[in-house]
């Protein structure tokens, strides 16, 4: 890893951890890694990569006196993508994530996990809760609607692939229009640079198509596994739940009945967007900022 006992990094810096089986992790940074404030841990979602965190870790990171990191798990952005896509499995990224934070001389840290990246939050409240000093949750929760999982199972690796970024944007617009209803074009923009890179003269997705293979096995038909449990590691630290308000995937039933179990929590949801909210619009940033300043050290 490089050195990082520079000056603060006023734009992202990219440093990669290897991991137990030798693949390259890709971390993004930015802010004051001398700083005293908690540091701000960034998860993705399930073929999302840190980029996802740009708008928002900028504003965390505003003041220079906290350090904001995003992973990118293995298989995204710009990690190793794994030979064996059996280990696109929570408890390989789990592990993969203490030894970034391990690597990187984390002791605590708030977490900001998107929807699989929650997952892996709860998870780490398991094996680490030491760690935890705060946590936001972005439209994430121990009940996963099967609708939204399915919906999700039908286009995790199987987008068309675009000629143009114009191209990709209509396609994001048709298969997510009806979940972000109101975003400038921009922002569409930005999404499908997201979505997908210019390689060799041709776009492909930034994540590996194989990460839909674990999500073939599911059985929809089956009631999802309860979570609670899970989750209920969480009420160690203060806790924002976010929540799309067209989210199929995260009800606001659930979301309601987390900060009613919580000793500590409170729900922001935005509003004209489903799974997951984009971090991006004013509102939700400026409560993410407002709730990371109420959490300290332990």
């Amino acid at each position: 890893m490089p050195d990082m006992t520079s000056a603060p990094a006023s734009d992202w810096q990219s440093l990669y951890v290897t991991a137990k089986d030798g693949l390259r992790l890709h971390v993004h940074h930015i802010g004051n890694r001398a700083g005293t404030a908690l540091p701000v841990i960034c998860l993705p979602g399930l073929s999302r990569n840190v980029d996802d965190f740009d708008a928002v870790g900028r504003a965390i990171a505003e003041g220079g006196n906290r350090w904001v990191v995003a992973l990118d798990s293995r298989g995204r952005g710009g990690s190793d993508y794994d030979p064996n896509w059996k280990n696109y499995d929570l408890t390989v990224e789990l592990d993969d994530l203490q030894n970034v934070i391990i690597a990187l001389g984390i002791s605590q840290a708030i977490f900001l996990g998107t929807s699989r990246g929650g997952l892996l939050t709860a998870l780490m409240g398991i094996v680490r809760p030491e760690v935890i000093a705060g946590v936001i949750l972005n439209d994430i929760g121990p009940v996963i609607e099967a609708r939204g999982l399915a919906r999700i199972r039908g286009y995790v690796g199987k987008l068309p692939l675009p000629k143009s970024f114009a191209e990709g944007v209509a396609t994001l617009k048709n298969v997510f229009g009806t979940h972000f209803t109101n975003l400038p074009s921009e922002a569409w923009e930005r999404y499908a640079r997201r979505t997908w890179v210019e390689k060799a003269g041709k776009l492909v997705p930034r994540y590996d198509a194989n990460l839909m293979r674990p999500l073939a096995d599911l059985d929809l038909e089956k009631p999802m596994p309860d979570l609670w449990p899970q989750f209920a590691t969480l009420n160690i630290a203060p806790m924002l739940v976010i929540r799309g308000e067209l989210s199929d995937l995260f009800s606001r039933k659930t979301a309601e009945e987390m900060v009613a179990r919580h000793p500590n929590a409170r729900l922001h949801e935005v509003s004209y967007e489903g799974h997951a909210p984009l971090l991006e619009d004013t509102p939700t940033i400026e409560a993410i900022r407002a709730f990371i300043e109420t959490c300290t050290p332990t």
